[in-house]
């Protein structure tokens, strides 16, 4: 079941800098020289929220903004009518979400923290109106928009080849990648995901998730203790990924 705070997020200005950002290469801001990062800075506003499962939308809402993470993490997800949780992603530092409202304007998932976050907000009008004036913008934005659209067919294509073994070990890989993007060192790293979200998330039972951590551990493959991941042996992960 669904147990977001109900209380939405209220962005302030915060008078983000966007060429101070140490995600700017990850982000909009990346190939902008200094006065493109000037105009982008005066649209965003930011918010640093204190506390876990804050939503920063909901399924359902009218969409008005796109969103980056600028520190801890969130997960989107849609909710069936029933009440089940069908998780979609988990989105890291740098990282855009509320693209599914570009469209019709409409959001047809949610979206929560995982953690204490801090996000940025980018009016779809002003990001509109920046883009026509700078190409550069516009590129990247399609650019990141491209690659939300290849991991999503790569995680259809996982979810419809692998066994349960191989979704996870391809799980720890892309995750582990996406933090050596980041800056941090891919030998460790803090695990922000609960086993049901994992779970959830691959299309298994959190049980699946604790016998393969078992079993992973067994084989001297990855370690997790106190929500710290270490990858033992990287050859043995991605021979088990079949990648």
């Amino acid at each position: 079941m669904n147990n977001v705070t109900s209380t939405k997020i209220k962005f302030r200005d915060l008078k983000v800098r966007c060429e101070n950002c140490s995600l700017k290469n990850l982000c909009l801001p990346r190939c902008l020289d200094i006065e493109g990062l000037e105009k982008l800075d005066r649209i965003v506003k930011t918010e640093k929220i204190k506390s876990k499962n804050r939503a920063i939308f909901k399924q359902g809402e009218s969409s008005g903004s796109i969103f980056a993470v600028k520190s801890g993490s969130i997960k989107t997800f849609t909710t069936a009518k029933n009440g089940d949780e069908q998780i979609l992603g988990f989105h890291l530092p740098g990282e855009l979400l509320g693209l599914d409202g570009l469209d019709n304007m409409i959001h047809s998932c949610s979206a929560s923290t995982l953690e204490p976050t801090s996000i940025c907000e980018l009016p779809i009008t002003d990001l509109n109106i920046l883009c026509v004036k700078m190409p550069d913008l516009q590129k990247q934005l399609l650019n990141l928009i491209s690659n939300v659209i290849s991991s999503d067919h790569d995680m259809l294509l996982m979810m419809a080849k692998c066994d349960s073994q191989q979704k996870f070990a391809r799980f720890i890989i892309s995750l582990t990648k996406r933090y050596i993007d980041r800056g941090i060192a891919p030998d460790q790293y803090k695990l922000i995901m609960t086993k049901t979200d994992i779970g959830n998330y691959l299309g298994v039972s959190k049980e699946t998730i604790s016998r393969l951590i078992k079993k992973f551990y067994e084989q001297d493959v990855i370690s997790i203790k106190n929500n710290l991941i270490s990858i033992l042996n990287k050859k043995k992960l991605y021979e088990i990924a079949n990648i």
